[in-house]
C-alpha cells in the first residue's frame, strides 16, 4: 500500500471519515437507538431504507473507480504511459463492474422492493422478517470484502465476471476476495428473492388477486423469482471455481479433462438473467410514475403483466449471445441471435403501452416523469444497439469493443439508474414524509441525462472503429479526442451525483416547507398511499380489501372513509440482532478463506453454526403492539388529516 500513493491516501481518508462518524455517534449517545432500531430491525421499511443507503454508499466507491479510468485513458497515449500501471488499472475496471451490479444496484434495487410490496400488497411485514435482515447484512457483509481488498492484498484483475485468463488464474488473493464477497453476498439475495416471492403469493390483501396487483409488485415477484432460478447457478460456478483453486481439481482448467467453456456458459446462464433483474423493478417503477402523472389507469396492464412474464422466460434463453465469438457454430448463433431479438419485442410493448398511457393525459412533468421520459429516449437507443449486437456477424466486429461498453451503460444507467432516480423522487415522501427539493433534482437531472450522453456517446464511435475494452494505454493519438470528451462526461455525471446528494441534504433542512401531511402527495393510485407518510410500524391499522386494480384511486373515487374505532392489538415479529452476528461471522470466514488462515476459518464457522443454533432457540421472535398505541397514532393521523387536508 506504501507503494501506492492514490491507495494510501484513500486508506487515511477512510480511516479519518470513519473515525469521524463513530465520534459523532459517540458524542450523540446514537450507539443504542443504532443497534436496538436499525442493526436489529427486522422491519421492512427500515431494512428497504438500510439497502438503500448501502447502495447509495457504495455507488461513491464504484463511480470514484470510473473517474479514474476516464482520466487514465484520457491521458494513457504514445509516451504518456498515465498515472495508474496496468495491474492496479485491471484491479479498477473489475472493482467497478462487482461493486455498481452486486453492491449498488442490486442493493437500491432490493431496497425499494423490500419497502414497498408489503405495502403495496396491504401487509404488515414480508413472510420471514430475520430473514429479511439476514439477507442485507449478508450483503453487507459481501460489500465489506471488496472494500477491505482495497487496503489488504488486492482485488481481482479478471473482469466483473472472472473470465479473462481463464484456465491459468493469478494465484493471488485477488480473485479470492472476489470469490467470497459474491458468495457471501450471494446467500443474502437468494434468500431475499424466497422472502419476497413468499410474501407476494401468501400475503395479499383481501380481493386483491394476482390481476389486481400493482404492476411494481407483479415485477417485482418476476426479478424474486428469476433471482431464486438463477443465483443458485452463480453460487455452483464460483463453488467449482474455487475447488479448483483450493482443492487443485480441473474443472476449468486447460488441462486433465477441464473446459473453461463451462465457466462461461455458467456464469452467463446466470449473468444475463442478471440484467433483468435490475431492469424490470425499473420498468414497474416507470409503470408506477407514468400513470399517476398522467392522471390516467396504466394502458394495457394485462398486456404489461405478460409482457414482464415473458421476458422472465425469455432472459434465460439468450446467454450464449455474450460469446458468439467462441466457435459454437453457426446455427447455435443462429439460435441466440433470433431469440436475442425475439425478447426485445416484449420490452418494446411496455414503451407502447407508457407513450399510450400518457397520449392525452395531463401530464405533470415532476421529477419522477422527467426521468421517465429521459429512460424512454435513452433506453429505446440503448435497446436498438442490443438488437444489432444480436445479429452474429455484426457481433463478430463488434465483439470486446468499446461499443458493447457503451450499450451496456446505455441499458443500465438509461434505464436501471434513471429508473431507481425516478423511484427515489417518487417514494421519498412515503418513506421521510416529505418531498425532495425540486430544483437541485432538477440540476442532478440534466448533468446526469446531458453527461451521460457525453461519455458514452463517443465510446460508441470508437467502438465502431475498433477500439478495444480494458486497454490502460493507446498509441494512436487521433483516438485521444474521444477519451478527453468522455473523460468530461464522466465529470458531468460527477456533478449530477453531487447535486443528488444536495438535493438529500437541502431537502432535510427544508424539510418542514416540503413536508407531506396527506400520505399522498402525488394523488396516486396504489395501497402504499393509503398510509401515513412515514407508514406506522404496522402500516395499516386493518388490512385494506381491494376490489379494483388501483386499489387506492378506486377508494378515492367511491369515498373511502378511515376507520375511527374498533383497533386491536397488531401481532408483530420482533426484532433479532441475530442476522448482524452471523453475517459477521460470515465475514470473518470468507476473509479466513481467502488469506489461508485455516484455524481462523474453522473456529470462525463453527462459531457461525453456533450462532445459527442458538437462535433457533430463540422463541421470542414476536410481540402485540397494544391497542392503546394504536388508538394514539391513528388519532394522531386523523388530527393531522384535520388540520392539513
Amino acid at each position: 500500500m506504501a507503494h501506492e500513493p492514490i491507495v494510501l491516501w484513500t486508506f487515511i481518508a477512510t480511516l479519518l471519515g470513519g473515525l469521524a462518524v463513530m465520534a459523532a455517534i459517540t458524542k450523540f449517545k446514537l450507539w443504542g437507538p443504532l443497534w436496538r432500531d436499525w442493526i436489529c430491525s427486522i422491519d421492512h421499511k427500515r431494512i428497504g431504507i438500510m439497502y438503500m443507503i448501502l447502495g447509495l454508499v457504495m455507488l461513491l466507491r464504484g463511480f470514484a473507480d470510473a473517474v479514474m479510468m476516464r482520466l487514465q485513458q484520457a491521458m494513457a497515449f504514445g509516451d504518456n504511459m498515465g498515472y495508474l500501471p496496468p495491474h492496479h488499472y485491471d484491479q479498477i475496471f473489475t472493482a467497478h463492474g462487482v461493486i455498481m451490479i452486486f453492491f449498488v444496484a442490486m442493493p437500491l434495487v432490493t431496497g425499494l422492493m423490500n419497502y414497498l410490496v408489503p405495502l403495496q400488497i396491504g401487509a404488515r411485514d414480508v413472510s420471514f422478517p430475520f430473514l429479511n435482515n439476514f439477507s442485507f447484512w449478508m450483503t453487507t457483509a459481501g460489500a465489506i470484502l471488496v472494500m477491505v481488498s482495497l487496503f489488504l492484498g488486492e482485488f481481482s484483475t479478471a473482469g466483473w465476471l472472472a473470465l479473462s485468463n481463464l484456465g491459468a488464474q493469478n494465484p493471488g488473493v485477488g480473485l479470492d476476495y472476489y470469490i467470497w464477497a459474491l458468495q457471501i453476498a450471494g446467500v443474502g439475495t437468494t434468500l431475499s428473492g424466497i422472502n419476497l416471492i413468499v410474501t407476494i403469493i401468501k400475503m395479499r390483501a383481501p380481493g386483491m388477486n394476482l390481476m389486481r396487483m400493482p404492476v411494481f409488485t407483479w415485477t417485482a415477484l418476476c426479478t424474486n423469482a428469476l433471482i431464486v432460478a438463477s443465483f443458485p447457478v452463480l453460487t455452483a460456478a464460483l463453488v467449482l471455481m474455487s475447488l479448483d483453486r483450493y482443492a487443485g481439481t480441473n474443472f476449468f482448467t486447460n488441462d486433465l479433462g477441464g473446459n473453461p467453456m463451462l465457466y462461461v456458459n455458467l456464469i452467463w446462464i446466470w449473468g444475463h438473467p442478471e440484467v433483468y433483474i435490475l431492469i424490470l423493478p425499473c420498468f414497474g417503477i416507470f409503470s408506477e410514475v407514468v400513470a399517476t402523472f398522467c392522471r390516467k389507469r396504466l394502458f394495457g396492464y394485462t398486456s404489461m403483466v405478460y409482457a414482464t412474464v415473458v421476458i422472465t422466460i425469455l432472459s434465460y434463453l439468450v446467454w450464449l449471445h455474450h460469446f458468439f465469438t467462441m466457435g459454437s457454430g453457426a446455427s447455435v448463433n443462429t439460435f441466440f441471435g433470433i431469440t436475442t431479438m425475439i425478447i426485445s419485442i416484449p420490452t418494446g410493448a411496455k414503451i407502447f403501452n407508457w407513450l399510450f398511457t400518457m397520449y392525452k393525459g395531463r401530464i405533470r412533468f415532476e421529477l419522477p416523469m422527467m426521468w421517465t421520459v429521459a429512460f424512454m429516449v435513452t433506453f429505446a437507443i440503448g435497446g436498438m444497439t442490443g438488437v444489432l449486437l444480436a445479429v452474429p456477424p455484426a457481433d463478430f466486429v463488434l465483439h470486446n469493443s468499446l461499443f458493447l461498453i457503451a450499450h451496456f451503460h446505455n441499458v443500465i444507467i438509461g434505464g436501471v439508474l434513471f429508473g431507481l432516480f425516478a423511484g427515489i423522487n417518487y417514494w421519498y415522501p412515503k418513506a421521510f414524509g416529505y418531498k425532495l427539493d425540486r430544483t437541485w433534482g432538477v440540476r442532478s437531472f440534466w448533468l446526469w441525462v446531458v453527461g451521460f450522453w457525453v461519455a458514452f456517446g463517443p465510446l460508441y464511435v470508437l467502438g465502431l472503429m475498433g477500439v478495444t475494452r480494458r486497454a490502460n494505454h493507446f498509441e494512436d493519438p487521433s483516438l485521444q479526442i474521444w477519451f478527453v470528451i468522455a473523460a468530461i462526461g464522466a465529470a458531468m455525471i460527477a456533478a449530477g451525483i453531487a447535486c443528488f446528494l444536495i438535493q438529500i441534504v437541502v431537502s432535510y433542512l427544508k424539510r418542514d416547507q416540503l413536508r407531506d401531511h396527506t400520505g399522498d402527495p402525488w394523488d396516486a393510485r396504489t395501497l402504499e398511499w393509503a398510509t401515513s407518510s412515514p407508514p406506522p410500524d404496522y402500516n395499516f391499522a386493518f388490512t385494506p380489501v381491494v376490489h379494483e386494480i388501483d386499489a387506492w384511486w378506486d377508494m378515492k373515487k367511491h369515498g373511502y372513509q378511515r376507520p375511527l374505532a374498533g383497533f386491536a392489538p397488531i401481532h408483530m415479529p420482533a426484532n433479532t440482532g441475530s442476522g448482524a452476528v452471523i453475517s459477521a461471522l460470515s465475514l470473518v470466514f470468507g476473509f479466513a478463506l481467502i488469506w489461508h488462515m485455516w484455524l481462523l476459518a474453522g473456529v470462525s464457522f463453527a462459531a457461525l453454526l453456533l450462532a445459527s443454533i442458538i437462535h433457533t432457540f430463540n422463541y421470542k421472535r414476536d410481540f402485540y403492539i397494544p391497542a392503546s398505541q394504536v388508538v394514539a397514532t391513528e388519532e394522531a393521523r386523523t388530527l393531522q388529516l384535520a388540520r392539513h387536508v
